[in-house]
């Protein structure tokens, strides 16, 4: 059967096909007969608009580049739903890459959504990125570059976040006001702006309270992908670096999960020994036993806002309106759990 298109309708009804073109779109120079005419013989042929055209005559595709980290997250699953929904309800597309936290298939996959005529990007950048010219390209090209969680400050385009040197503040806090007085630290790699701030929030927290910051407390977790392992191994290693350590706040849940099994596998009472705080409050953490006291991280929202931005932005492009980058801070909260006092 061929294809119903708008030469077929426009034949069909006599009228050029500008007429019906107009017609489909709702123009206020065609008549409401010829309205009804067009849309209930297009109903009729089950007739679509031909996507690709559309987006030739609008300069738009339609589509959406989403680059993360890691997808089989519990994070960033939930800011892809936020994406996803807000997306839907604009008719965009998403196209998600995995950058498996490596500068250079960041660098490849940005180029190619670039090159597949994406009209913005949105992500949050790898642990192994420390050059930023492929942002900036994006940001020449006039497309909305949308960074969320790790992001680059330096670059100006507009970011999603949250106060990560507050919340570590307030979960190493935590710790010390429910009696912990030698607190180790498992952070996440060195480069991305996050870890970075909540180690900093971490070692402020200790200062304001007068106890020494020993950098011989902190450990370094590289790879989201390998969390859980990486937070046994490190959790392995402080016990046998500091036997006497009696609390522990780690960059994320699924690290402290992993650590939480290695220190009760060796006999470790948590949190009698050892009171944990974990980050991002994953579904797992209300779960396991005991449960893990963490930092509520608003993913799912951080996904709607960073969709939200985006559409403005290139909303703003197209009507050739001014674009002021901005930067857009959530909250976070305390989820008192059984891992702590």
């Amino acid at each position: 059967m061929q294809k119903a298109s708008l030469k077929i309708i426009a034949k069909t009804l006599g009228i050029s096909v500008a007429t019906v073109s107009k017609a489909l779109n709702d123009y206020p120079d065609v008549s409401k007969k010829t309205k009804g005419l067009v849309l209930e013989l297009a109903g009729k042929l089950n007739y679509s608009p031909n996507t690709f055209a559309v987006n030739l005559r609008t300069k738009e595709s339609k589509t959406i580049g989403l680059i993360i980290p890691v997808i089989v997250h519990h994070f960033f699953s939930n800011v892809i739903e936020g994406i996803l929904k807000e997306a839907e309800k604009e008719g965009y597309l998403v196209i998600i890459l995995q950058s498996s936290d490596s500068y250079e298939l960041e660098k490849k996959q940005l180029d190619l959504l670039l090159n597949h005529g994406v009209d913005g990007i949105i992500l949050s950048i790898a642990n192994g990125t420390a050059n930023y010219d492929h942002f900036n390209n994006v940001i020449k090209q006039g497309k909305p570059l949308i960074m969320f969680d790790k992001i680059a400050k330096i670059i100006n385009c507009s970011k999603i976040i949250i106060d990560d040197r507050k919340a570590a503040y307030t979960a190493t806090q935590h710790l010390i006001d429910t009696g912990c007085r030698k607190i180790a630290h498992f952070r996440g790699a060195l480069l991305p702006q996050n870890s970075i701030d909540r180690f900093l929030g971490y070692k402020q927290a200790l200062l304001d309270n007068n106890l020494p910051f020993d950098a011989s407390l902190v450990y370094i977790c590289e790879c989201e992908d390998k969390s859980f392992e990486e937070g046994k191994k490190n959790a392995k290693q402080l016990l046998i670096d500091h036997k006497d350590v009696d609390g522990l706040f780690i960059n994320t849940d699924l690290i402290a999960i992993g650590a939480m099994t290695e220190l009760t596998r060796q006999g470790v009472k948590i949190p009698e020994d050892i009171s944990v705080v974990g980050f991002s409050n994953w579904f797992m953490s209300s779960v396991i036993s005991p449960t893990l006291t963490t930092i509520n991280q608003p993913g799912y929202e951080m996904g709607k806002m960073a969709f939200r931005q985006f559409y403005e932005e290139v909303m703003g492009i197209k009507n050739k309106a001014l674009i002021t980058p901005k930067t857009i801070t959530l909250e976070t909260a305390l989820v008192k759990r059984n891992s702590t006092k």
